[in-house]
């Protein structure tokens, strides 16, 4: 797992990602995409891990270790 964040956190890997990111945004932005029912157990999911603390891989002072 370890290197499969370190992966995106490269230059490249980390602009696709973002662009990934932006791209599902702005999809589920649009009218027809938010007017879709929302499977339960996916929202469960999704609150159950917004509600985690934020992990940070730079350490308490965003600095690298």
């Amino acid at each position: 797992m370890a290197q499969g964040l370190q992966s995106w956190r490269s230059g490249k890997g980390e602009r696709q990602w973002l662009s990934r990111l932006i791209e599902t945004m702005e999809q589920i932005a649009r009218p027809d995409m938010q007017s879709r029912p929302v499977d339960r157990l996916v929202l469960a999911k999704v609150r159950a891990q917004l509600g985690r603390p934020a992990s940070y891989p730079y350490g308490p002072c965003g600095r690298r270790n």
